[in-house]
């Protein structure tokens, strides 16, 4: 039986799965707030119209709070689970056209440098709590590594992909050849390097995203300083020379990225205006501070989708822990 493409993002969803902070030890000072940039997220995805948005709590302590925190938002099921921390992009399944299938892949902490307890366990959690089985594929992938046209073509980094952390022996050709059986795609887009210190080994979904049909979305530096300057031109010049799955050219939509973002010490972290989440209704935008920059970014993702609301949402707390609101979610195609 032929294996059907991954649905791109901006198609119908039936459930939109959301990850909710809830380990002190890891997110320490930052919980707090981390907290509150998730539940401006949730309330945003379920509103009218929206989504129906999955809550998955991680340990049992945090389960009354979260209940308590959105008993009064309609739509909003918190889901009794377990995981190591909140980036269920990663460690739970790729869902296949019309959820009727779901693919669950092996994890390995992201090359090994972050094994939580429970993080492996994710895929099935999720699978069962939506009824859906998983097919399920010997060998290392996170879903943030990938991005989806909806029609085959898979856009990914070298970085990541190909990186020995994950499967050792892998070439483009045999990651290629892996990810068409597995998820039927028809040509894999193999981009360079992801954004400096980004823990992922540079995941795409931090550097460049399918808007539409022949359309990817990718970054230029904005003000002075700005660490991924040279990524970002080459991510440009490296899509502007590649075609999709069926022969035609990309169209190039450059969005300004957040600047220079560090962390207390102003070592440079991995901020990006391309981690926004598409929604029924809606495209989800962290920002980082910069709201010029934010705005800006927000614009452009407008021209793509005028008929949904652009809606600028903070993610710094979020960001302490690595990622954004593309990071702790995952959609269930309708």
């Amino acid at each position: 039986m032929p294996v059907s493409f991954i649905p791109a993002e901006w198609a119908p969803h039936r459930a939109m799965w959301v990850g909710w902070p809830s380990h002190a030890e890891l997110w320490e000072d930052n919980l707090d707030q981390a907290q509150a940039e998730v539940e401006a997220l949730v309330r945003a995805l379920a509103g009218p119209g929206r989504e129906d948005v999955r809550l998955m709590v991680g340990r049992p302590d945090a389960l009354a709070d979260a209940q308590a925190r959105f008993a009064d938002v309609a739509g909003v099921e918190v889901v009794d689970g377990l995981f190591g921390d909140i980036w269920l992009r990663d460690t739970g399944p790729i869902f296949g056209a019309g959820s009727a299938s779901a693919h669950a892949f092996r994890f390995n902490g992201w090359g090994g440098k972050y094994d939580y307890p429970h993080d492996g366990e994710v895929a099935d959690q999720i699978g069962q709590a939506s009824g859906v089985a998983l097919t399920r594929h010997d060998f290392v992938l996170e879903g943030g590594a990938l991005d989806h046209d909806g029609a085959g073509t898979v856009l990914t980094t070298r970085q990541c992909l190909l990186n020995r952390n994950r499967n050792g022996d892998w070439t483009e050709d045999k990651a290629s050849a892996a990810l068409a059986q597995a998820i039927g795609a028809r040509k894999v887009l193999w981009l360079g390097d992801g954004l400096l210190n980004d823990h992922t080994d540079g995941h795409v979904d931090n550097l460049a995203r399918f808007v539409a049909p022949g359309v990817v979305a990718c970054s230029i530096a904005w003000g002075r300083g700005d660490p991924n300057d040279e990524v970002y031109d080459a991510v440009a010049r490296d899509l502007s020379a590649m075609t999709d799955a069926d022969g035609n050219a990309l169209t190039v939509l450059r969005l300004p990225s957040p600047g220079f973002v560090g962390d207390a010490d102003e070592k440079p972290v991995p901020a990006s205006h391309m981690n926004f989440l598409i929604a029924n209704g809606a495209v989800i935008v962290p920002t980082y501070g910069d709201d010029r920059a934010a705005n800006l970014a927000c614009q452009g993702l407008q021209t793509v989708y005028p008929d949904r609301e652009i809606i600028p949402l903070p993610s710094l707390a979020i960001l302490t822990g690595g990622g954004s609101f593309h990071c702790i979610s995952q959609q269930e195609p309708a």
